[in-house]
């Protein structure tokens, strides 16, 4: 009877054995390093569409990484193929990448920001156009025949952070009026709230707000005047 007894707790140890071996087997965790490969690192060889902004302001897309001027290497768009063999694109989001670090290492980590806080990066690479240093010598004030460009209710395309006596302001300004594009000028000298405005766009996408005018363009910033810019980005406004 004793025996019985303990082939009968012999059994009922193993069979408990057995079933928390298969709980444990079935709820066990995912790798965590097929997590981060699925985060996507990619590497020299990887195919990839690189966009990046040229000296001249216009941004372009190649499939070679060598070929990314190397003044806009820091910041630059990548798009890898599809399941249909196109390219993903995605208005809102985009990833990117260190050109710079992906040919010295072979391979990088990219990163997700919006397409407008990329685009204003990317051209904050570049040297700034005309402009004028907030911290340097002040000409003299000049009068706006105009305060804007635009009807009524007509929302504005361009936001021109600028100041009184700035000439590149004025430059910009006139490029605005001239091609009839609906703007609103901000002096940040005389109205804090653009001021602090300003300062807050610029942080969020990075942006050194030392000078002036910064154009505020659908979203992105672009620091200082420059005619070849501005076309590439009001080409389709």
């Amino acid at each position: 009877m004793q025996f019985h007894r303990s082939s009968i707790r012999a059994r009922t140890v193993f069979l408990f054995l057995i079933l928390v071996s298969a709980c444990k087997k079935g709820t066990s965790p995912q790798p965590a390093a097929r997590a981060e490969q699925a985060a996507g690192a990619v590497s020299k060889d990887s195919a990839l569409l690189f966009t990046y902004v040229e000296p001249s302001g216009m941004f372009a897309t190649t499939d070679n990484a060598d070929k990314v001027p190397e003044v806009t290497r820091q910041l630059v768009r990548i798009m890898g193929p599809g399941k249909d063999g196109a390219h993903r694109r995605n208005d809102s989001n985009v990833e990117v990448i260190n050109v710079r670090e992906l040919l010295a290492k072979g391979k990088t980590q990219p990163r997700v920001m919006s397409r407008e806080a990329f685009e204003s990066g990317a051209l904050a690479q570049l040297p700034p156009g005309d402009s004028c240093p907030l911290a340097g010598p002040r000409g003299s004030p000049w009068v706006e025949d105009r305060e804007e460009a635009r009807g009524p209710d007509e929302p504005p395309i361009v936001i021109l952070y600028a100041t009184r006596w700035c000439k590149a302001c004025k430059a910009a300004r006139q490029y605005l009026v001239s091609n009839r594009i609906p703007f609103t000028s901000k002096d940040i000298e005389k109205d804090p709230f653009a001021a602090r405005e300003l300062q807050e766009k610029a942080s969020r996408f990075a942006i050194p707000a030392d000078r002036v005018p910064i154009l505020d363009v659908r979203g992105r910033l672009l620091v200082g005047y420059d005619e070849t810019r501005m076309d590439g980005y009001l080409a389709d406004w």
